[in-house]
């Protein structure tokens, strides 16, 4: 590829570089960011005089009839990208002047706050983001500063928990992901319940994100109520591990609604228990239980992986017994519901949290890391599932008037 040619530098730009090293005696490339911090200051500070010149209507040492003037400055330290600054905003003896280059309270020009909230988005400590910050803009970050800033999301996160939602989805996933968190000087796990759903129009969603400790019917009853209460009149299937409660739970909130255990988490679980020289082999065995053609050949397909492993993992075979209602769907439909894609790409990035910090300070703070964390993982949705279309009319026949 021919290199592209740098356009001639105007004789503007040559005079304004030749005051600059004349000015400031560079010599380096440190003395080039000295410098441009100088004149950032000096340039906001000039900015700041004409903005006060044109809210009073005429310039220092001018005479005039408005009965507003000047009346001296205040010293400001502001953060940007060269470090900080020290500029002097011009005050008026009535207090009614707004700068709008730097304005009232601010201090930090660099969008710094939206640099943090990335940093924690991506797992990072306090701590961690306070050096990271000191590093790349040479100024001191403490980390009540950074929680300040995190803490801000709460009534966002707070919003989004209470957005309204669809009438009726036709898939929804529960899945749980557990963290070590920091409560009166102890360390506790939780678990964070995260609720993904498939719309109509087959895009990915994550409703809601709770943090638990203890399942019961009644925990899981005032989950799916609050989803009611958001406008959730209807799931067709939903596909959760063997959570304690939830079984009971769905048949209360929603009596029409297929429970269906996750063969995700069924997976995950049974391959826990099988060395890691067989698990190849394993896991090709149990793909003939759930990808069998009918209820009937996965009960064979059960029968023949159980004998020719329970010698070797006697408890790698619990619970294949309870995967039935996915038999009655084609295969289509089954990808959708034991499809790994769509819940591991919110663990792999729920699991780089816990790399980067192995206890969280607080639930908020969990939360608030959870929140931002799926956010950014979220981006990527913007396809419907494959082959949605020949989803979407399969269950309408299954479900005939549910999905109106």
């Amino acid at each position: 590829m021919a290199r592209r040619k740098r356009k001639p530098m105007s004789e503007g730009k040559k005079n304004i570089i030749g005051m600059l090293l004349e000015e400031y005696d560079i010599k380096s490339a440190k003395d080039i960011e000295d410098a441009l911090k100088d004149l950032l200051g000096g340039t906001i500070q000039e900015m700041l005089e004409s903005e006060m010149d044109d809210h009073l209507g005429y310039q220092e040492y001018e005479r005039s009839d408005n009965p507003n003037s000047r009346n001296g400055k205040k010293t400001k330290k502001i953060r940007g990208n060269f470090g900080e600054t020290e500029i002097e905003v011009p005050q008026d003896r009535d207090g009614s002047f707004e700068p709008k280059v730097v304005k009232k309270r601010q201090k930090d020009i660099s969008g710094i706050e939206q640099k943090i909230i990335a940093l924690y988005a991506k797992g990072m400590t306090t701590r961690q983001i306070s050096e990271t910050i000191e590093d790349i803009y040479g100024f001191e970050v403490s980390d009540g500063m950074v929680s300040d800033i995190t803490d801000r999301l709460l009534p966002q996160i707070e919003d989004w928990q209470k957005r309204p939602l669809d009438e009726v989805y036709p898939i929804v996933f529960i899945d749980a992901v557990h963290f070590s968190v920091r409560d009166n000087g102890q360390i506790r796990k939780l678990a964070a319940y995260v609720i993904l759903a498939v719309s109509i129009t087959g895009h990915k969603e994550v409703l809601s994100i709770h943090i638990g400790e203890n399942e019961s019917a009644k925990y899981w009853l005032g989950v799916l109520n609050e989803l009611k209460n958001r406008g959730v009149k209807d799931i067709l299937v939903i596909c959760a591990d063997g959570l304690t409660g939830m079984k009971e739970a769905v048949s209360a909130a929603f009596p029409q609604t297929e429970l269906q255990r996750c063969i995700v988490h069924q997976v995950r679980n049974t391959l826990k228990y099988v060395g890691e020289k067989n698990k190849k082999e394993f896991s090709n065995d149990l793909k003939t239980i759930y990808h069998a053609p009918s209820e009937d050949a996965a009960l064979e397909a059960l029968d023949r992986v159980t004998e020719k492993w329970e010698d070797d993992y006697p408890n790698a075979m619990k619970n294949w017994d309870v995967i039935s209602p996915i038999f009655k769907f084609s295969s289509d439909v089954r990808k959708v519901i034991y499809n790994t894609n769509a819940i591991e790409s919110l663990n792999s990035g729920y699991r780089r949290l816990n790399k980067q910090r192995s206890v969280f300070p607080s639930d908020k703070a969990l939360l608030t890391a959870l929140y931002l964390a799926t956010h950014e993982i979220a981006k990527k949705w913007t396809m419907p599932l494959r082959n949605w279309g020949k989803v979407l009319g399969e269950l309408e026949i299954m479900y005939p008037d549910r999905l109106s």
